[in-house]
């Protein structure tokens, strides 16, 4: 275990976000767009630091990053790797406005957060990220081979095949298999409804959303409250306040429609996931027991991509760098100071 000599609640590299705003260009169809772009960036004092980008998800923003990057930046000891964090906010979310033309979904949010990181002199980099920015990974990481050189994904959705599920059915699955299929079928059937009707309807529910901005407080704290661990901690009123702030700022439609776009581009399938690119790059993955994907296997996750390590942890849930800071710490540590595993030996001069 690594351990941290400062507690990150207390850390003056939380307090105090570093913010910019920048316009990127992307591609889509045969011309190119603009996409002006919040983030937040602070830079490591260590000479050996890696880029990293950081992506959130919904209903979350670039404030889940709050907890870590003090500690990213600036290591107990130098014996794990420091980071250039880099916190972009999805266009549509938080700062960064939502764009006035239809067609933006994950390959154009990962052509963006590209752009960014190039603009800002990192040609190569690694990721770390969660819900949406777990989906957005994949469609980056296909893009820009020789830019993303690995990543750390605290949401790596697989879908049960047809032989898995009859396996299920039979009492042949394992205990990590059945656990995962209990898990994903029960979300599907039991808690997802307020993704289809975003995903199909975005625009109808934003207009009733924006009209109560304590509704939409509510619409989201009702995932809130079951996606993180109760015995770790809690939400306060402030903090529901302002992580429902990050959006009604510029109105909750901009974050609501990604879902739908993410639908089109293939990251959803109606009810169930959808099956985004093959990730190439090495690709480790943390799971947390109060997150939808806790217990997947890692066979199950290599179907997906390039997984060479499993974290398992006994506690905490969705929103990890938020409310579960020093176990994520750990894995991002322990995984990227893995150079040869996770190829970060190109960020010291290393090629074989």
């Amino acid at each position: 275990m690594v351990s941290s000599s400062s507690n990150v609640a207390n850390d003056p590299f939380t307090n105090r976000f570093k913010q910019f705003t920048i316009a990127v260009e992307i591609h889509q169809a045969n011309h190119s767009r603009s996409i002006p772009l919040h983030y937040v960036h602070h830079r490591s004092p260590r000479a050996d630091a890696i880029p990293l980008l950081f992506v959130h998800g919904w209903p979350g923003s670039f404030l889940e990053v709050k907890n870590i990057i003090g500690n990213l930046t600036n290591p107990p000891n130098s014996s794990v790797p420091a980071f250039h964090v880099i916190a972009p906010s999805i266009p549509g979310f938080g700062f960064s406005p939502a764009p006035l033309w239809d067609g933006f979904g994950p390959d154009e949010a990962g052509q963006a957060f590209n752009a960014l990181m190039v603009k800002l002199g990192y040609e190569k980099y690694v990721y770390q990220a969660g819900d949406f920015g777990g989906l957005i990974f994949p469609y980056l990481a296909a893009r820009y081979p020789e830019n993303l050189i690995s990543g750390l994904s605290n949401f790596w959705l697989v879908q049960p095949n047809a032989t898995d599920l009859a396996r299920y059915e039979r009492n042949e699955s394992s205990v990590d298999e059945s656990a995962y299929i209990k898990n994903i079928l029960n979300f599907i059937n039991n808690e997802s409804g307020y993704r289809i009707v975003q995903q199909t309807s975005p625009l109808s529910l934003a207009y009733a959303l924006t009209d109560s901005p304590l509704g939409f407080a509510l619409w989201i704290y009702n995932l809130m409250r079951v996606a993180i661990d109760p015995t770790v901690s809690t939400w306060t009123r402030e903090q529901i306040i302002t992580w429902s702030l990050m959006y009604t700022i510029q109105g909750p439609y901009g974050g609501l429609r990604l879902y739908e776009m993410m639908l089109r581009e293939g990251a959803f399938a109606g009810f169930g996931i959808g099956l985004p690119p093959y990730v190439k790059q090495p690709v480790a993955v943390s799971q947390f027991p109060y997150d939808v994907w806790y217990h997947e296997p890692l066979d199950w996750a290599q179907r997906q991509g390039n997984v060479k390590r499993r974290f398992i942890h006994d506690h905490g849930g969705h929103f990890a760098a938020w409310d579960t800071p020093e176990a994520l710490l750990e894995d991002i540590w322990i995984w990227f100071g893995d150079r040869e595993a996770s190829n970060t030996k190109v960020f010291h001069g290393q090629t074989k």
